[in-house]
């Protein structure tokens, strides 16, 4: 939804089409991304390499960008009045497709549940979001600011409870293919909501809606204005493709040793130097190998004893590790 739709008294300038081809540039970002994560997923590419540096960075711009195209958006469709009919209409279709999206993963890949992904941030904010179209700006950035500072000051262990895991406050982490939680997240649509006023006042939405995009930009264009059917395509077609070229070229298997410490160092790595992670990973996976419950790491049931199991020896690794660096540490 990219056509102007501002305050009583401003002259309409018609759909922009320079906004649908910036959200058509994000689709295809997020399908690189994507195809990457597939690559990964089926053993081409070393165990968690999306889930770090460079390309952790790229699927948080991504995010960014899309969420700050939902407040654009927003304000855009609802700035002089909100239209309910449309409003509701598109919001059943991406709450429809996030809950269709979280009971898929909940029986294909349970251990990487997607409870609230970016489709589940797009429904809340897009509701919340309403509550700011007709703040000033300058209002609008700075609970966007307290938004993003949220995770520092406000996790509790309150919100370690399921019900409120959509929030992002939990001090648990939680492991999901696809968390785009309220806290932080909702700030980059209000973000793009604060924009828009600005860009609003400058007349710059009204440029913009002038500027005539070159020919080759519109097959971004058309999957902008299509942007939630090629969000619930792509990745099936993505995934379905590599599975194919598997069947013909499998990936050279790496033993599941190799890709435990891969996988977990990177995950520590989020958290902790490199020499803590590297004990901390051998100490995880002896553990796991003497108490039987290697096995159980690579099953993909859910198993709430295995869960406990596992962070039991994490917590007891933990302080191993920690115990042994400041040995060394001292001497």
């Amino acid at each position: 939804m990219a056509n102007v739709n501002l305050p009583t008294g401003t002259k309409t300038p018609g759909r922009i089409d320079a906004i649908d081809v910036a959200r058509g540039v994000a689709l295809v970002a997020m399908a690189v991304y994507h195809f990457t994560w597939d690559l990964e997923f089926f053993g081409y590419l070393p165990p968690g390499m999306t889930a770090i540096g460079g390309w952790k960075l790229f699927a948080r711009c991504i995010a960014s960008s899309f969420l700050f195209l939902v407040g654009v958006s927003l304000f855009l469709g609802h700035a002089r009045g909100i239209n309910w009919r449309g409003f509701g209409k598109r919001l059943a279709m991406v709450a429809g497709a996030a809950l269709a999206i979280t009971v898929v993963t909940w029986f294909a890949v349970p251990s990487g549940l997607i409870f609230f992904g970016i489709l589940h941030q797009i429904a809340v904010a897009s509701v919340l979001g309403l509550l700011f179209l007709r703040l000033p700006a300058v209002v609008t950035l700075i609970v966007a600011a307290a938004v993003i500072a949220a995770p520092h000051y406000l996790r509790s262990p309150f919100f370690d409870d399921p019900w409120w895991w959509w929030t992002g406050l939990s001090e648990s982490r939680l492991r999901s293919n696809d968390f785009v939680p309220v806290f932080p997240w909702f700030a980059a649509v209000l973000i793009g909501i604060a924009v828009s006023k600005i860009a609003d006042r400058t007349s710059l939405f009204a440029r913009l809606a002038a500027l005539r995009t070159p020919s080759w930009t519109q097959p971004l264009g058309l999957g902008g204005r299509h942007s939630l059917a090629f969000y619930l395509i792509h990745q099936p077609v993505l995934i379905a493709s590599v599975w194919l070229f598997s069947q013909v070229f499998p990936a050279a298997e790496m033993p599941r040793e190799t890709q435990f410490i891969r996988s977990c160092e990177v995950t520590c790595a989020e958290q902790r130097d490199t020499a803590f992670c590297s004990r901390y990973c051998g100490c995880m996976l002896d553990t796991l190998q003497r108490e039987g419950a290697l096995d159980g790491i690579f099953s993909s049931e859910r198993n709430e004893a295995l869960q406990s199991q596992v962070e039991d020896i994490a917590g007891r690794c933990t302080i191993e590790t920690d115990d042994a660096m400041l040995e060394g540490g001292d001497q």
